[in-house]
């Protein structure tokens, strides 16, 4: 059995797969402060539009309440700030073994947009990119083979179950030189069982494009899927929903003008969004997955036979 936590975590990525073996990944974080900075997120019973974006979780917290204290890869899927938001403060609060970046040239300075995120981030992340151990910084592209990510000890078997499925290095050079960061984020396929799934970071139309052409097999017919760039428009391109045909698929937060329900709707797939659910918890096993979500008003309104599943700290909506 495998766990996978999408944590509602403002307009920002931040995923934990608790895998079989025990190993920790988290794919990328947001809202991350150290514990004595946290705030309690107030609840209120909503109406209409759940709102949960407005009580977003910290995942330093989150983790200290299942009591892990390690994370044996961190993979940031690319240089947006939205998707290291409090980096600093988790290799900080946590033992990260192995860190996988992409070789993009981002540039941060003086001039940049920084909003609510902290510089101390920015400057933190270029610190570790180079780094041999503690934590060992990977770069790694489609295609990649590798021990424990795919492959056990001995260099056979599927290990944790991750597929690289982008970027290729082309990708990553062609956004360099136009600044386009999101078609080099890391799309990644996760095998448990007889499951899969697919954590789409921000990818957009290019990296489809390639992935379509050269990944068709593996992506067909997912079990679940993350929606690419938090569900936005901008993510992936006019084909790939007819080719995953996901069973179920998780948005993050963003405007409602900017989420791409339409692509979801027009083909009856099913979509579940943090702003919906708060934090989403699947359960895998090789015969079914089980959808948990914290929010206990979005769960009643979902099922009527909701029950509160106590070692999730959340309510039980579904099977899939």
């Amino acid at each position: 059995m495998s766990l996978i936590h999408f944590l509602n975590v403002k307009e920002g990525d931040c995923i934990w797969i608790k895998h079989n073996c025990g190993h920790n990944t988290m794919i990328d974080v947001s809202n991350a402060k150290a514990l004595e900075e946290n705030q309690e997120s107030k609840m209120e019973n909503l109406k209409g539009n759940y709102n949960r974006k407005n009580y977003p979780v910290n995942p330093v917290k989150y983790l200290n309440n299942y009591e892990e204290s390690n994370i044996f890869r961190f993979i940031l899927t690319h240089p947006d700030m939205d998707h290291m938001d409090g980096i600093k403060t988790v290799f900080k609060e946590f033992q990260v073994t192995n860190f996988w970046d992409t070789e993009n040239e981002k540039v941060m300075d003086d001039n940049s947009e920084w909003g609510s995120y902290n510089r101390e981030d920015w400057e933190f992340y270029q610190s570790i990119r180079k780094s041999e151990n503690n934590p060992k910084t990977l770069n790694l592209y489609a295609g990649a083979k590798g021990q424990y990510y795919n492959s056990n000890e001995n260099g056979e078997g599927g290990g944790d179950g991750l597929s690289i499925l982008a970027p290729t290095r082309s990708l990553v050079n062609e956004a360099n030189e136009t600044g386009e960061y999101n078609d080099c984020s890391y799309v990644i396929l996760y095998r448990t069982g007889n499951k899969k799934i697919i954590f789409a970071g921000d990818s957009a139309k290019k990296t489809w494009d390639y992935i379509l052409e050269n990944h068709r097999n593996e992506v067909e017919n997912v079990d679940l899927l993350i929606a690419p760039h938090h569900g936005r428009k901008t993510g992936g391109n006019d084909e790939y929903l007819d080719v995953l045909k996901p069973k179920l698929t998780l948005f993050g937060n963003a405007k409602s003008e900017y989420l791409d329900y339409s692509s979801w709707n027009s083909r009856g797939l099913e979509k579940i969004t943090n702003n919906q659910a708060d934090c989403i918890i699947v359960e895998t096993t090789d015969e079914r997955m089980s959808v948990y979500v914290t929010y206990e008003k979005f769960a009643k309104d979902y099922n009527k036979d909701t029950y509160f599943e106590e070692k999730y700290n959340a309510w039980f909506i579904k099977n899939i």
